[in-house]
């Protein structure tokens, strides 16, 4: 894959890389995770991934009690086996409402390139069209115990129809296939021992497609479960 060629890579990097120089209120963290994936009948697989994610205060309110934090953020994923699982790159950002000084709730646009592998077919090799996501993340966060150091973030995303890009090992055998629905669901949780924190989270997402021509055999369709668990700073 040449990164040069890819925006969202680009973006996405430049500005994990350029958070702890710049910003004053964010934080960064790397990410051990185990990924479950599963395309169509295709038996489940499942490989160790490294997540880096960060997130930084664009702009914070002067009442913090009735204005809007505005978060930009964003995550690299890469698995260990990139033949048989996703690579991810995402940005985003958008406003957080602080509802009381531990509950905040915000909705978030998103950007994420998700290069999709290909699948072995009775000896054949299946390519898949990489997909271009704009997602609309509902983020909802608590922070409790002693001085607030415990929280726990939910996060519900409904997918919209992906655009398709061609994968770099080849045109794909079908046109593209015809989006029916899908949703991420994602479970956040930790606790912060001064500037660093650790946390642990579960996601579940799941595409799928029409079962039409372009689609055989469902081998678009795809459930992916990750398990994580990491520790980060914040400045």
């Amino acid at each position: 894959m040449n990164l040069s060629k890819t925006p969202v890579v680009c973006v996405c990097l430049l500005f994990l890389a350029a958070i702890p120089a710049y910003c004053q209120h964010g934080d960064i963290s790397i990410n051990i995770a185990a990924t479950s994936d599963k395309f169509g009948d295709l038996a489940r697989t499942t490989a160790a991934e490294a997540i880096l994610d960060g997130q930084v205060a664009a702009y914070h309110a002067k009442d913090k009690e009735h204005g809007p934090t505005i978060m930009i953020g964003g995550e690299v994923r890469y698995p260990f086996d990139t033949t048989n699982h996703a690579t991810e790159f995402a940005v985003f950002g958008g406003p957080m409402f602080h509802f009381t000084s531990d509950f905040t709730l915000g909705v978030h646009a998103q950007f994420r390139e998700t290069l999709l592998p290909s699948s072995i077919i009775s000896g054949v090799e299946f390519n898949r069209y990489n997909m271009r996501l704009f997602e609309l993340p509902l983020v909802a966060e608590y922070k409790f115990g002693r001085d607030k150091r415990a929280f726990v973030q939910a996060l519900a995303i409904p997918e919209f129809t992906p655009h398709f890009k061609n994968p770099s090992s080849g045109p794909p055998p079908y046109p593209h296939p015809n989006f029916d629905h899908g949703y991420t669901l994602r479970a956040v949780a930790g606790y912060k021992f001064g500037k660093f924190f650790a946390k642990a989270m579960y996601e579940t997402r799941y595409f799928k497609f029409e079962p039409t021509y372009p689609n055989p055999d469902g081998l678009y369709n795809w459930r992916t479960d990750v398990v994580s668990g990491g520790v980060g700073v914040t400045f």
